[in-house]
């Protein structure tokens, strides 16, 4: 027989607590949350099957079970997600990072590979600075601006900053909506950015977690394609020649921005599809 305190027993009950409120990832939710709690890695769970929590510890738990039922994502439960390479910290100031985003710094990466020299990036819409730091972490040589709208979320950016970067000494901060305090005489060689892109009527059909929990400021907009093709010319005049300008976006714009940017003078651009076929990315060039 399974001693009731025991990790395992613990799991299997809130499993079946979270599959009861219709939590769809409830096995690999009840885990995650017991191993960031005792400060285990998810595989040393099964390790320590038989060990037993302690009154706290039990307490802690449950309190946490009960606020992923109601929707919390985990990642908010745990203040961490972790985004190419590092972990960040995270609230409901921020947006949680997404596996396509990751795509994204891939993308840039792969495509400023052969770039020698020191260049000028922006995070525009930063959010957590998930964006800009793992960037950074992998081009020490560039130089970096993050950039949002919320006072609160560039507080968690800096936060990150220093906890994965070490300090905040040579970056700028910039609290801004889009470009409007940024000043007019910045260029960059680089600007990349996930801004809200979400129309306001895909509301309804959108998971609780998201809608709940999640800041609306970063996702939503009444007219997303007015929005965004303000942004990109926005863009265009703080780019210096030769500039590029990554964006992730909505799959049903993505044609279209590139198409009408083309026509108001970008040099080029181009659609990319993120890894599950949709067309996720906008590119273009200055």
């Amino acid at each position: 027989m399974q001693h009731p305190d025991s990790i395992l027993s613990l799991l299997k009950k809130s499993e079946e607590f979270l599959k009861k409120k219709e939590i769809s990832s409830a096995r690999l939710d009840a885990e995650i949350l017991l191993a960031d709690l005792l400060n285990l890695q998810r595989v040393k769970l099964y390790v320590n099957f038989e060990r037993l929590l302690n009154e706290t510890e039990k307490n802690a738990y449950r309190e946490r079970i009960v606020e992923r039922s109601k929707n919390k994502p985990t990642s908010y439960i745990t203040g961490q997600k972790a985004f190419y390479n590092s972990l960040f910290y995270v609230n409901e100031n921020v947006l949680i990072p997404r596996p396509e985003t990751e795509e994204l710094v891939e993308k840039i990466l792969l495509d400023f590979k052969d770039e020698a020299k020191e260049i000028k990036v922006l995070d525009l819409c930063t959010g957590s600075g998930c964006i800009g730091i793992s960037l950074k972490i992998a081009r020490n040589d560039w130089n970096l601006s993050l950039s949002d709208i919320s006072k609160e979320a560039l507080e968690v950016a800096e936060k990150n900053t220093i906890q994965i970067l070490g300090d905040t000494n040579h970056i700028q901060f910039f609290e801004s909506d889009l470009f409007s305090s940024i000043p007019r005489e910045s260029k960059f060689d680089l600007i990349a950015t996930n801004p809200p892109y979400i129309p306001n009527s895909d509301k309804e059909s959108m998971m609780k977690d998201v809608v709940d929990y999640e800041p609306h400021l970063a996702l939503f907009l009444e007219n997303p394609k007015e929005f965004l093709m303000n942004l990109i010319e926005a863009a265009y005049s703080y780019l210096n020649p030769g500039g590029k300008f990554y964006m992730e976006t909505l799959p049903s714009l993505a044609n279209i921005l590139v198409t009408e940017s083309i026509d108001k003078g970008w040099t080029n651009g181009k659609m990319e599809k993120d890894l599950s076929g949709k067309d996720r990315f906008v590119i273009l060039t200055k």
